[in-house]
């Protein structure tokens, strides 16, 4: 079963924006403008990060140089 977004005028929005972040759920809200659908108002997740640093350490492996293209070149040309 689908559950229904919730959605709130930009007006009322306006007037109650820091109660509704204090309360707003996984699910988010909607916020109408004359009826139509505006902006959709979702809580930002945290992301941890913190596992990617090292976390492909001796899983590359570099060959040839690469601060080279390969091709010779002349500037003089």
């Amino acid at each position: 079963m689908k559950q229904k977004i919730k959605t709130i005028s930009a007006s009322e929005f306006k007037a109650k924006c820091l109660q509704i972040f204090d309360t707003l759920g996984a699910e988010g809200i909607v916020v109408e403008k004359r009826g139509k659908p505006v902006a959709k108002v979702i809580p930002i997740r945290e992301v941890d990060n913190a596992g990617l640093i090292g976390s492909m350490k001796g899983q590359i492996k570099i060959h040839g140089d690469i601060f080279s293209t390969g091709i010779k070149w002349d500037a003089e040309s």
